[in-house]
């Protein structure tokens, strides 16, 4: 199942043959990328059923002033 690791040492692994900082930034902005599209729909959404709670509570209350 290893055969292919190619690194004799977790540091070695770590430093990705003096390429750790390009390699670990893609890792780092590939997780930022999906955090982002996965938690920015639901704080869109939050914000929208508020808004539209919002509404209609508005809605409710003028047809409630209409009917006086």
């Amino acid at each position: 199942m290893f055969d292919g690791i190619q690194f004799a040492s977790i540091g070695e692994f770590l430093s990705m043959g003096g390429y750790a900082f390009n390699v670990w930034s893609v890792y780092l902005l590939f997780f930022l990328f999906l955090l982002v599209n996965l938690l920015g729909p639901l704080r869109r959404r939050k914000k929208l059923m508020k808004e539209l709670q919002r509404r209609t509570v508005l809605t409710e209350r003028q047809r409630a002033a209409a009917n006086e």
